[in-house]
């Protein structure tokens, strides 16, 4: 199923194109579409659409693809956004708008009354939306890198980062502010610009050009509270669900968590005819991968059996759940994972099916391990020694030269690993004796002691090879006031060490050879692509320069404190 060109000449030529329809909504509102139809169309079908704030040209390839394999097909621009009336509210009225385009659409007469979505990233969070909903005609969707939010988006463990300006300014408007947008040298120098200055994160969106209510609601709501739920399905909605749905995200996809929120709610709360037709595929993919995979990304490279065809698999899917076709054969189970390294899929009934074993690696030192070169030891034997500590001055702003050149997609990009040395702490298993699986969730117990009210940890597990080059695996990060519950905020009020568990990894698995090490990576979170923590324990997104505090982070590692990284091993019999 390697993938092959989305259109040519003989599929555009069987495609005829309707410009400028209006869909009508219950309120009033009418949403502007694009319908692409196959010319010789002689019955009604079924019929897909898209529902999207990019402006519906964005998916004129994937229109003319699907229309020339005998699907209508269409692009709807969201509410507010193209030529769609209204006011765009990220998030706030797709659920109910896409029910309404469904139930449209299945009276139209080139469909035959069944209706199924398509789309990725915030397309993939519209099509959840609508499930929500239960449109009586909603047939089966296939949601791609979709958003949960509160989990991924627009924050992360209660986190906000820069980047959402660049998305708010993306969609500033009604047309598609794409070049600006794609220009991720100009944003990393403006995020940089912005970290130096001191400025409170409250006002990047005016710093950086773009002031914008959206922005400025979302940081009314500094961690998850009934605002954020109300965006996504309730437990009641999942639990309702019982049409076929195919969930598709990607090991380096930046809304893998999101992704996996949606499937793990729907898992937890569908009724068993629900969860047996619900597939999930994990590939080795980075955001833009999930819905057109390549061969190289992030600065990795990945084997040919990772090229899946996206836009065959979906046809095989609507044929399955639409037309009574075979069922799609690289569904051989109910999650497809990739491994990388192996460079083969692998399938499991379950996500606790994927490791099969959790190993632990404890953390030791005999000197503070500060840099690459003198780090400390990952290792199996109950911990002695330590505390290990380091010193975070948020006015020491130089780094940001240097993050604002690096790509802030790659994965094995180490410079700044090495430039903040003294800054972090670091660990390194021994060379493995044999060749291992990693695959599914790390976890990072760690006794840590500030002695301010807050901070901002960032975490990073890489492999590093023979030769010193490293991998990206997975990442977490967490601010120390939502230790216990990121629902509920607690300041730190004690110089005594107090547990953090990091259990927000995203899902990672990859071969490792022998002879290959792990490292763990321990630090503050300061970056240009992060909301900056001052410590001093206020609301964040008001603090400045002026209220910067430095903090010493003290991190245990003896038999009252077993520091601990939980490594996942995959099943050892396929290494």
């Amino acid at each position: 199923m390697a993938a092959g060109p989305l259109n040519d000449q003989a599929m555009t030529a069987n495609v005829q194109m309707q410009w400028g329809l209006k869909i009508p909504l219950r309120d009033g509102i009418s949403l502007n579409a694009t319908l692409y139809r196959p010319v010789h169309q002689s019955a009604a079908a079924p019929a897909l659409f898209t529902l999207t704030p990019y402006v519906g040209q964005t998916y004129h390839d994937r229109g003319t693809f699907f229309a020339s394999h005998g699907y209508p097909f269409l692009t709807v621009d969201a509410r507010g956004r193209g030529n769609s009336e209204g006011t765009f509210k990220s998030g706030c009225n797709e659920g109910t708008d896409a029910y309404d385009i469904v139930e449209w659409l299945a009276r139209q007469n080139y469909c035959n009354g069944q209706v199924a979505m398509w789309g990725g990233s915030y397309g993939g969070y519209v099509q959840w939306g609508a499930a929500a909903q239960r449109p009586p005609h909603l047939a089966t969707i296939a949601p791609v890198a979709a958003p949960f939010r509160g989990v991924d988006s627009p924050l992360r463990n209660n986190i906000f980062c820069p980047y959402r300006i660049q998305w708010l300014t993306l969609l500033a408007g009604r047309t598609s502010q794409d070049k600006i947008f794609a220009d991720q040298g100009f944003w990393s120098a403006q995020f940089r610009r912005w970290l130096e200055s001191g400025t409170a994160f409250r006002d990047i969106d005016v710093f950086l050009g773009n002031p914008s209510p959206i922005f400025q609601d979302w940081l009314a709501h500094p961690q998850l509270d009934a605002y954020w739920d109300q965006y996504n399905p309730r437990s009641s909605d999942y639990a309702r669900m019982t049409l076929p749905i195919l969930t598709i995200t990607g090991i380096y996809d930046g809304n893998q968590l999101g992704a996996l929120a949606h499937y793990r709610e729907h898992m937890r709360n569908a009724p068993d005819e629900g969860r047996d037709r619900h597939y999930l595929v994990i590939g080795p993919w980075d955001h833009a991968g999930t819905r057109t995979p390549k061969g190289e990304f992030c600065g990795l490279k990945v084997g040919a059996a990772s090229l899946i065809d996206m836009n065959d698999l979906h046809l095989q899917w609507y044929a399955w759940t639409l037309q009574n076709g075979p069922k799609p054969p690289f569904l051989q189970k109910r999650i497809a994972y990739y491994v990388m390294g192996a460079e083969r899929w692998r399938y499991a009934d379950s996500l606790e099916d994927i490791t099969s074993q959790t190993q632990p690696y404890y953390l030791h030192s005999t000197a503070n391990p500060s840099d690459v070169f003198h780090s400390g030891l990952l290792d199996a034997q109950v911990p002695t020694g330590g505390p290990d500590s380091y010193v975070y001055d948020p006015r020491d702003t130089s780094g940001a030269q240097l993050q604002s050149t690096i790509d802030p997609e790659s994965r094995i990009d180490q410079r700044i690993v090495h430039a903040r040395a003294g800054r972090h702490l670091i660990y390194h298993s021994a060379p493995l004796e044999s060749d291992i699986e990693i695959s599914g969730w790390f976890k990072l117990t760690v006794w840590l002691s500030i002695d301010q009210p807050d901070t901002d940890f960032g975490i990073l597990i890489s492999e590093v090879a023979l030769d010193g080059s490293a991998i990206e695996l997975t990442t977490d990060c967490l601010r120390a006031r939502y230790r216990e519950s990121l629902r509920e905020q607690h300041l730190i009020r004690t110089l005594d060490p107090l547990r953090y568990d990091f259990t927000r990894f995203s899902f990672v698995s990859r071969r490792i050879p022998r002879g290959h090490r792990l490292r763990l990576v321990i630090g503050p979170l300061d970056s240009i692509y992060f909301e900056k923590n001052y410590n001093s324990g206020g609301t964040v997104a008001d603090e400045c320069m002026a209220d910067a505090r430095t903090v010493t982070v003290k991190l245990f590692h003896d038999e009252r404190h077993p520091s601990a990284l939980y490594i996942p091993i995959g099943d050892l019999e396929y290494v």
